[in-house]
């Protein structure tokens, strides 16, 4: 049978972007955001393309396309890691290892002749966006803005003679249990002299609370394995997104002596609303995915939780996470997703088993030398 390797163009990025809606329609549990999203990212004017590359590559067996790929340089994470790494991305194919095969051949040469000697992933395209390949906790569909992808990929990227990198953990709390009393008592000792408070945005100054995300994300993470700081440009974009579907209970800060500490960023499941659109909004599906995104969801994903590196060990992830679970409760979700996190990240993972989470879907990301 026919298989062909195309290294496409611009003129190609629809077909690029269509690919999975075609090839998981009808799938039980996979989510796509919406296309025009996806494209938004990809394409070259959104802010990441200022410092990364890429090249995309498609897969057609007898005409018809079984696989994609995109291979990708970030000059932002080399230099702040002091690294050669590229990175693969956007990888989805049918069960066909030879396709797969091809494709990630293709994506390598790419990046090995800009001079690179190891490639990670998946990242879309960094790990400040969706990453990971799930490799636990196939039988439920995916949270807001994680992936969701079939057993058989792992096969297919180990076949390519990638091995694991780093795992990530998302950990799941069910919102009838509360909030452990032992841990309860922790922070009422915390908050008793009145320095540490938490305080949900004002909607009305927004910007100002945006600021303060800046700030603390980049200080948050700095040390983590595979962050990059976001740029100014980056961070306005996510913002962009945000604002129109932020409430005051999605985001709040932890404060000491009135200085922004720490955050959480709350986002309900809205991919609920995305299951059946394929993708696209249309006169017909219009209306069912409104009626979806303003009727009440029942669970919902934490998606970041940050404290600056001075205010860490006093119990305020403890905090953060108090006001996560009676912000959850207001909004009536049966559980909340706390994801993700390092494998080896012991200071907020045991945090999060002391307040009764536990780890539902595991993420990997893979590694090569080239």
């Amino acid at each position: 049978m026919s298989l062909e390797i195309k290294e496409l163009d611009e003129s190609g990025l629809g077909a690029f972007v269509d690919f999975p809606y075609g090839l998981f329609k009808g799938h039980p549990f996979w989510v796509g955001d919406l296309k025009k999203d996806v494209r938004h990212l990809l394409d070259l004017g959104h802010p990441f393309w200022r410092h990364g590359e890429r090249k995309l590559f498609m897969a057609g067996r007898n005409g018809r396309p079984v696989g994609r790929i995109a291979a990708i340089i970030n000059s932002k994470h080399n230099a702040f890691h002091s690294e050669k790494c590229g990175f693969f991305g956007f990888f989805d194919c049918a069960e066909d290892t030879q396709a797969a095969g091809l494709l990630f051949d293709a994506a390598l040469k790419w990046i090995k002749a800009k001079g690179m000697d190891k490639v990670r992933g998946p990242v879309n395209p960094s790990t400040n966006e969706t990453c990971g390949l799930l490799i636990e906790g196939f039988d439920s569909p995916p949270m807001v803005m994680t992936p969701y992808n079939p057993p058989y990929y792992a096969g297919l990227i180990e076949a390519a003679g990638f091995f694991k990198a780093k795992d990530l953990y998302a950990f799941q709390a069910f919102i009838k249990n509360g909030f452990p009393e032992r841990m309860e008592k922790i922070v009422r000792r915390m908050t008793r002299a009145g320095r540490i408070t938490v305080e949900l945005v004002d909607i009305k100054r927004l910007n100002e609370a945006l600021a303060d995300v800046k700030d603390i994300y980049n200080s948050a993470w700095d040390a983590n394995w595979g962050f990059v700081p976001m740029t100014n440009e980056e961070m306005d974009e996510m913002a962009r997104g945000l604002k129109p579907l932020l409430k005051p209970e999605y985001l709040y800060f932890a404060k000491v002596d009135g200085h922004p500490a720490g955050f959480v960023l709350l986002l309900p499941d809205f991919n609920k609303a995305l299951r059946g659109m394929n993708g696209s909004l249309n006169p017909l599906n219009i209306l069912p995915f409104l009626y979806k995104m303003f009727a009440p969801i029942n669970r919902g994903r934490l998606l970041t939780l940050g404290v600056k590196k001075e205010f860490r060990h006093r119990g305020i992830e403890l905090l953060l996470i108090k006001q996560a679970v009676a912000s959850a409760s207001k909004m009536g979700w049966e559980y909340g997703d706390l994801s993700w996190t390092l494998e080896d990240n012991d200071l907020i993972n045991n945090v999060i088993l002391a307040v009764g989470g536990k780890v539902y879907k595991r993420f990997r990301i893979y590694e090569k030398a080239i």
